[in-house]
């Protein structure tokens, strides 16, 4: 996601005129039927403003926020280790890089829940085999030849946090890594081992964040998903200008002499003169002028002008 993640984490970047990982959050308490009191964020050292921006995100949902710090990256079960103390009865977990639609409330009483998705290239991803009843019979991560096609897409349910804690201390005591790193799959084949059992669901779809053109399909699908006749703020001024719905136009826009959409968004204080732009994200306090845009990703403050085609450009940048 470079240039854009220079200056902000990529779970703060926008989809639709939201964080991501708001919009994750958003999801993930529908899933538990409005049952989720607080939240802990397990983060790398990115300063205070990203820590304060991440508690507002949680006030906005009525959560609790709680910060842990992972010093060093050592694996996704390392990652949850580091809020052990947070790790209390029922727990959902979530990898904040991707977004995913589905109607599914959680049953609190299955032991744990793996989320997947059925996919083309399994051998990309790590899979699960379910047995006759839908549970989980065995882990594979990238699989050589094909042994299932359900990917896991990096959300869990656990009804246990303090059975979980247990089990990933067991293998940071043990050292026991995968690729020199204490893997959350491998704590999930000891627990499965050990005779939990592990629920397979699906989700209806998965929506990456993980580069520009990923960011731009996802923009769209939530657009789609979420806002199908589009979001227009009040305080946007329209001047000879032409809306193609859906889009997402925050506040305090100007367009003037343009032609906007389908499946853009563009940030609040955002001037839009004399250009077209389909398929973009526009950040906030940007310009662009005297432009025919598409698939392009515009960082904050940044300033375009007389372009065509596709542009991918970071925070402050400047194309004149």
């Amino acid at each position: 996601m470079r240039p854009h993640t220079f200056s902000t984490p990529k779970p703060l970047l926008p989809v639709i005129g939201k964080p991501i990982v708001q919009l994750l959050l958003e999801d993930l308490t529908k899933m538990m039927d409005g049952k989720v009191d607080e939240v802990a964020f397990i983060i790398g050292d990115f300063g205070k403003d990203v820590e304060n921006n991440l508690k507002n995100i949680a006030g906005k949902l009525g959560l609790k926020p709680f910060i842990y710090h992972q010093e060093e990256a050592l694996g996704t079960a390392h990652a949850i280790w580091c809020a052990a103390g947070f790790l209390k009865g029922n727990v959902l977990i979530a990898f904040a890089d991707t977004l995913f639609k589905t109607d599914f409330i959680i049953n609190t009483k299955e032991d744990g829940i793996i989320w997947t998705k059925q996919i083309a290239n399994p051998q990309l991803f790590g899979v699960v085999v379910p047995d006759e009843n839908g549970y989980v019979s065995l882990f594979v991560e990238k699989p050589k030849e094909f042994i299932s096609d359900l990917a896991i897409i990096g959300i869990y349910y656990f009804s246990n946090g303090e059975y979980l804690r247990d089990q990933i201390q067991y293998i940071i005591d043990n050292d026991i890594r995968g690729n020199n790193e204490y893997q959350l799959t491998d704590v999930l084949e000891n627990m499965k081992n050990q005779g939990q059992k592990l629920k397979i669901a699906q989700v209806d779809g998965w929506f990456d964040c993980g580069n520009k053109n990923a960011m731009l399909d996802t923009n769209m699908e939530m657009l789609k998903l979420k806002l199908p006749s589009g979001f227009v703020h009040s305080s946007v001024k329209i001047e000879n200008s032409k809306i193609i719905q859906p889009c997402f136009i925050d506040r305090d826009v100007i367009l003037q002499n343009s032609t906007v959409g389908p499946y853009v968004s563009l940030g609040c204080g955002t001037i839009i003169e004399n250009s077209m732009l389909t398929d973009c994200i526009v950040m906030n306090n940007s310009s662009i002028n005297n432009c025919k845009l598409t698939n392009s990703m515009l960082g904050n403050h940044s300033k375009t002008k007389n372009r065509e085609g596709e542009l991918n450009l970071g925070d402050y940048s400047e194309v004149l």
